[in-house]
């Protein structure tokens, strides 16, 4: 099967200390129900965890869960890492507490759409789906 032909895979993770994952779990549950193959890491992994798994895992996106703080540490390690391992057609994207400069500047850095708590969760299936169409290499 080539890779323009199987579902779309989301690696979903909850990183560092923050223990709040209900939201995680529902938006991997939405995921999976709108057809994707979704991996759901758990809760404290680090961003080398996290990106080791997305490659093992041939994902075609990253959903980061963040309620912490810690948004801009995570998600900037996250893309160096990536990069560090040529993983340039995989979208970085999540979700939770982060202020609008923050999500600016993040998008800036490479950061995909970043959705605030109480987006539905078919705006943010939508979001992977069309991203992965414009990018997925055949």
């Amino acid at each position: 099967m080539q890779k323009n032909d199987r579902p779309i895979r989301v690696l979903v993770a909850k990183v560092g200390l923050d223990g709040h994952d209900r939201g995680a779990k529902v938006i991997a549950t939405a995921l999976r129900d709108a057809g994707m193959e979704v991996i759901y890491t758990g809760l404290r992994q680090t961003p080398e965890m996290v990106v080791n798994a997305a490659l093992q895992e041939d994902v075609d996106a990253i959903g980061i869960s963040i309620l912490s703080g810690a948004h801009m540490t995570v998600f900037s390690k996250i893309i160096q890492l990536l990069k560090e391992k040529n993983m340039h057609d995989v979208l970085l994207t999540g979700g939770g507490i982060i202020p609008e400069d923050d999500i600016k500047q993040l998008n800036e850095m490479g950061v995909g759409m970043l959705f605030a708590p109480g987006t539905p969760t078919t705006a943010i299936a939508n979001y992977i789906r069309q991203w992965v169409a414009a990018h997925r290499p055949f």
